[in-house]
């Protein structure tokens, strides 16, 4: 009998999410390091095409929270009610990131030069709570709930990855903390964490990811 199962759609998209997303991350960070090359970032193709690619990664994030929910809810009962709070949690604060990159690209298309968009950037940021809400605190809770989440994960597929996924998870967003210019280091620890997992679920490993159409007591295929 083989542990593998045939992966539905959703299965594939879902894994492939966990690959893509942090690559998307990726492509937006160093975009914004050829941006930055001359010593200032923004308005032009660079700037819109940098942010574009982070709205798509950010939209498939939050793919990927959904995933790994289903996956140690299914797994591990006694954890669906931490693992949906830390879900909430991450998609509020894909929501507010993806607010924030809505925000930037905007801005950079009605702004002729840098000068302008920080006074847009002003503008907009007077607002009462705009600024909390869309990039200070909001975006946190998507690095804190994706982390619980990963941590969940790890407990539930202790044989795939063990404390790994966690620890590149905690490196990779103090790195982009610390400097966003790390951004590219930082997206590349976090397709260290999310990319095995990913491909296992696409690919329907049954035995050590939990297809998001069953539990983990799906039968398998001969």
């Amino acid at each position: 009998m083989s542990n593998r199962s045939f992966p539905t759609p959703r299965d594939v998209f879902t894994g492939m999410s966990f690959v893509a997303a942090p690559l998307f991350l990726l492509a937006y960070g160093v975009i914004r390091l050829l941006d930055g090359l001359d010593g200032s970032r923004g308005p032009g193709v660079a700037w819109t095409t940098g942010h574009a690619a982070f709205l798509i990664g950010t939209s498939l994030f939050g793919v990927v929270i959904l995933g790994l929910y289903r996956t140690v809810a299914d797994r591990v009962t006694g954890l669906r009610l931490t693992a949906g709070a830390s879900t909430v949690i991450a998609l509020l604060g894909t929501c507010a990131t993806a607010g924030q990159v809505v925000i930037d690209l905007v801005v950079g298309l009605r702004a002729a030069d840098r000068p302008e968009m920080n006074e847009l950037f002003q503008q907009v940021q007077a607002y009462a709570g705009v600024k909390a809400a869309f990039y200070t605190v909001g975006p946190v809770l998507f690095y804190v709930g994706l982390l619980g989440l990963v941590v969940m994960h790890a407990v539930a597929s202790p044989r795939k990855g063990g404390v790994w996924g966690p620890v590149a998870i905690v490196l990779g967003t103090a790195l982009m903390a610390v400097d966003l210019d790390l951004i590219p280091v930082g997206a590349a620890c976090y397709w260290f964490a999310l990319a095995p997992a990913g491909w296992r679920l696409a690919q329907g490993d049954l035995a050590d990811e939990t297809s998001v159409t069953g539990g983990p007591d799906a039968p398998a295929l001969a």
